[in-house]
């Protein structure tokens, strides 16, 4: 062993001061074991342990176990599948996966591609394909599996060799724009009759999978869905595991016993850069975190051909080495050929050099990492199936790029290998005894066996077994009838001046449709741990919490009528505090349509600024898997909230939801508007069964609430109607005035003082949605353009807004939001918003520190008239004087 890396290895386990003690320890073990079997030594560990932790002067140690396999040989079973065929196939997708990529590549330079991933993976999705991987059938609902991102290819490859994808498919790799290509990553709304669920950012996979296993005991205990039986499986990288997201559900899934979820980690101790834990060990490091998370932790680290040495190794130096030996280290190893490994780490110690003394350099070559081996795999499998109670994670040793020789295997530079030189090509078609010619390699030419093959056959059946082929995605859910809005919202229509927030009338109208027949039980309220500051604690008693568990204790306000009750049926979820946990609830609930067969109805109402904003990659994500459900953003705006601040005010979430695609988002200002806005959105995903989710922002501040209008209801759900307006005697000018959720009220009153103090006429317009709006008229331009010698059509903004008069649009959001359709409005348009950071104080000061507030968009609006040379610069001047405007000394979004 090289001496330079004694160093890295004494800070992996600190040295024996005293071995004859430690010998006398491990035979006192050993007696207990042989003479009074396991249980008595695991309960004289435990004593030992608490002895331990109620000792202030001895730190524990991390939680893992040894360096080895957890599924002992004697434990191991039979392997119930024929090994030889099962190999034969997995050698031919690798190829296949390889190729793709290689080909793609070699036509167009830049389509990038991974195939070190699944080079690594392919015998962990093969054990899951082979033998678990259950899809729905007739007396199965089916599994979820969440795909590792980049072994992409491997999936595709095997899709090929079942029938279910032609080679021309294969041959568009990443080329999609025309049609019939395959895309880069896991995406459902690119291949919505393939991929089940997105798994391409990284981290979101594992929290995903978590709650979708969650949501199957929803939905059993509310008697909705039979979902025992059905398992949720997770393929994932080591080195993904640092992200925060993907250990934010772990403590959840032990706390609710999941033990339907099972976690296989791909441990080939390597991220795209370099090592996951150079200096130390990814694997007994995942080890100790799942393990305090309460899992079931599986090691799946060496294969077969190791088994032998374990078993002469009865001093247990393989174990004791391994314990030393940091993950740099296994990458250098795992990159060099058997006699650089028998020189630099078996000669290290007599007693290791002596266990492989009977070895060959091409022996101690072929010495496999678990995560290459099938037989292992499936033992590690069954008794993840098998496990009760708790949830488990697989830690499956493998080497980046396997197979892949001098060109990735192991390499610092596999993540990034999309080639390999024709001499590589060969070397890995003899590797896996591929019967491909020169010319095929050369050509790389794809290979799929007769239909009659004994592989092919063997596929088909094994798949037969396991209810079909996986992964699929189907949209066959019944629709859902929504009631007639006047049943649940009439309070809202019919509002005639009564005061309430947005809020309110958000819960209220969601109370009543929870006590519908047909909607009421598809609908699944969701909160991050603010149901009271939303005014839902009335759900508590109406619909319950849901508790795997019930409820094991009296509430301390259990003589209250709104006092916190669990229950094993209860339908709110009241995930905590949580925001991304919630976000993947709501995910679960919004595609149960398709993972399920159900169509449900979430609606997660949450503080504005922690959505989009903070979880705004699980929303893209929710958006990807073709997620149905309302997002309700409550205390929405930069100003509504008074008192709370920089971190709680929300400037800027519609802005960043005008920017996914099927997201259709609505900031209304009034309930009527609100409740036409939720009917619309409910009939859409429900009846019409539309592929699409709804954001609106409601405001926790009480006002007087007009009655809606009649017949302008499409107009709110195009993004824009008529509210009102003044036409004072012989004005000087006319101008439109827009505004959307609270500050329309402030556009309201602003039209009243530009009539009364100043003779100007306005028509006030509700702006519901700038953001549908922009998209209109942005697909009708596009139709004009390209349709030269047809008659133009008008977009909703320019019907509602013809003529050059000016407009002055404010928001409770950053300018950008309204000045979506400043490029479609004809004239001068001014556009007023709460840009820069947030304060705290009172409502009115904020507006007027944001100049969104009455006064502030008279000023702007005479500014503009005065520009455009319809007013005096002296008036601007009165009326900032009248109104007793400060100036401050620099506008709101600068620092």
């Amino acid at each position: 062993m090289k001496a330079d890396a004694a160093p890295a290895r004494d800070r992996l386990v600190p040295a024996d001061s005293d071995p004859l003690e430690t010998r006398e320890w491990l035979d006192s073990l050993d007696a207990v074991l042989q003479n009074t079997g396991s249980e008595r030594a695991q309960f004289l560990l435990q004593k030992l342990e608490e002895r331990l932790r109620n000792s202030d002067s001895v730190v524990l140690a991390q939680p893992y176990s040894a360096y080895r396999n957890t599924v002992s040989l004697d434990r191991q079973g039979a392997y119930p599948g024929d090994l030889a065929i099962e190999e034969r196939i997995t050698a031919i997708l690798r190829w296949n996966a390889l190729a793709m990529v290689m080909r793609a590549n070699a036509a167009y330079g830049d389509l990038g591609g991974h195939v070190a991933s699944y080079a690594s993976a392919a015998e962990i999705f093969e054990a899951g394909f082979q033998h678990f991987f259950h899809a729905r059938s007739e007396s199965h609902g089916g599994d979820l599996v969440y795909f590792q991102p980049h072994s992409a290819p491997g999936v595709y490859a095997r899709a090929f060799l079942e029938g279910r994808l032609s080679e021309e498919q294969l041959a568009h790799y990443r080329q999609e724009v025309k049609g019939g290509g395959l895309c880069s990553y896991p995406h459902p709304w690119l291949m919505p009759d393939f991929w089940q669920v997105p798994t391409g950012s990284m981290g979101l996979g594992p929290i995903s999978a978590v709650y979708q296993a969650r949501f199957f005991r929803y939905l059993r205990d509310r008697k909705l869905v039979e979902t025992d039986g059905r398992h949720v499986w997770g393929v994932f990288g080591d080195g993904e595991m640092d992200e925060p997201e993907s250990i934010a559900g772990l403590t959840l899934a032990a706390r609710e016993k999941l033990d339907n979820l099972t976690f296989i980690i791909n441990c080939n101790l390597q991220r795209l850069d370099g090592p996951v834990r150079g200096n130390g060990q990814i694997i007994q490091e995942l080890e100790a975190l799942f393990t305090g998370a309460g899992w079931n932790v599986i090691k799946v680290l060496w294969g077969s051909d190791w088994d032998a040495l374990f078993a002469r190794d009865t001093e247990h130096t393989l174990l004791r080495i391994f314990a030393e030996t940091p993950d740099g280290e296994y990458q250098t190893l795992g990159a060099k050929d058997g006699a650089y490994n028998l020189a630099n780490f078996f000669q290290q110690d007599p007693a290791l050099a002596k266990l492989v003394a009977h070895m060959s350099d091409a022996e101690i070559d072929g010495l496999k990492r678990g995560g290459h081996d099938l037989r292992k795999l499936h033992a590690a499998f069954a008794a993840a199936k098998a496990h009760k109670g708790r949830p488990t994670v697989i830690l499956a040793k493998t080497k980046k790029g396997y197979g892949m020789g001098s060109a990735g295997e192991s390499r610092m530079t596999a993540h990034q290998s999309k080639k390999l030189d024709v001499e590589g090509l060969k070397g890995f078609r003899d590797r896996f005894r591929l019967p491909l010619s020169d010319e095929d390699v050369a050509a790389l030419k794809f290979y799929r066996p007769a239909e009659d093959s004994i592989e092919a056959r063997y596929l088909r059946q094994r798949r037969e077994a396991l209810g079909g082929f996986l992964p699929i995605r189907r949209r066959d859910a019944e629709p859902v009838t929504v009631p007639p809005i006047a049943r649940h919202a009439e309070f809202a229509l019919r509002a005639e001046g009564k005061e309430m927030s947005t809020t309110m009338a958000a819960v209220r109208i969601l109370g009543n449709l929870l006590k519908d027949k047909a909607l009421g039980p598809r609908l699944v309220p969701i909160v991050a741990d603010e149901a009271r500051t939303f005014g839902m604690a009335n759900l508590f008693r109406q619909v319950g919490i849901y508790s795997p568990a019930g409820q094991l204790y009296e509430p301390e306000d259990a003589g209250s009528m709104l006092s916190y009750r669990e229950a094993v049926d209860g339908q709110l979820l009241e995930e905590g505090i949580t925001e991304a946990g919630a976000l993947a609830s709501w995910t679960a609930a919004a595609t149960s349509y398709s993972v399920n067969g159900m169509t449900m109805l979430p609606f997660y109402i949450y503080y504005s600024m922690f959505g989009f904003q903070r979880v705004g990659d699980l929303i893209w994500a929710a958006a990807d898997q073709r997620a149905r459900g309302f997002l309700l953003g409550a205390t929405a705006g930069r100003t509504t909230l008074g008192g709370e601040g920089l971190q709680h005010q929300d400037g800027s979430s519609h802005l960043v939801a005008a920017t996914v695609p099927n997201c259709r988002a609505y900031d209304p200002a009034f309930a009527g508007e609100l409740a036409v806005i939720l009917d619309h959105g409910a009939r859409d995903m429900m009846e019409r069964q539309v592929d699409a989710f709804y954001y609106v922002t409601v405001m926790n501040e009480n006002y007087a609430q007009p009655s809606l209008p009649e017949g302008v209801e499409s107009d709110v759900i195009k993004g824009l109607y008529r509210f009102g307006g003044h036409a004072p005697a012989k004005a000087k000018a006319s101008v439109r005035l827009l505004g959307s959720g609270t500050i329309l009220r402030e556009v309201i009153a602003a039209a009243e003082l530009l009539a009364q103090d100043w003779n100007i006429g306005s028509d006030i317009y509700s702006a519901t949605s700038f953001s549908e709006l922009a998209r209109d008229a942005a697909e009708t331009q596009r139709w004009n353009r390209l349709h030269p010698e047809q008659d133009r059509r008008r977009s909703h903004v320019g019907q509602q807004l013809s003529g050059i008069a000016l407009t002055v649009a404010a928001t409770d959001y950053v300018r950008a939001y309204p000045q979506l359709i400043a490029p479609y409005v004809e004239g001068r348009f001014i556009a007023l918003g709460t840009d820069g950071f947030g304060r705290s104080d009172t409502r009115a000061a904020l507006r007027r520190f944001f100049e969104v507030d009455r006064h502030s968009i008279v000023i702007a609006t005479l500014d503009a008239l005065a520009e455009d040379g319809k007013l005096k610069r002296s008036v601007v001047a009165e009326a900032i004087r009248r109104y007793e405007i400060g100036v401050q000394a620099a506008a709101p979004w600068t620092v």
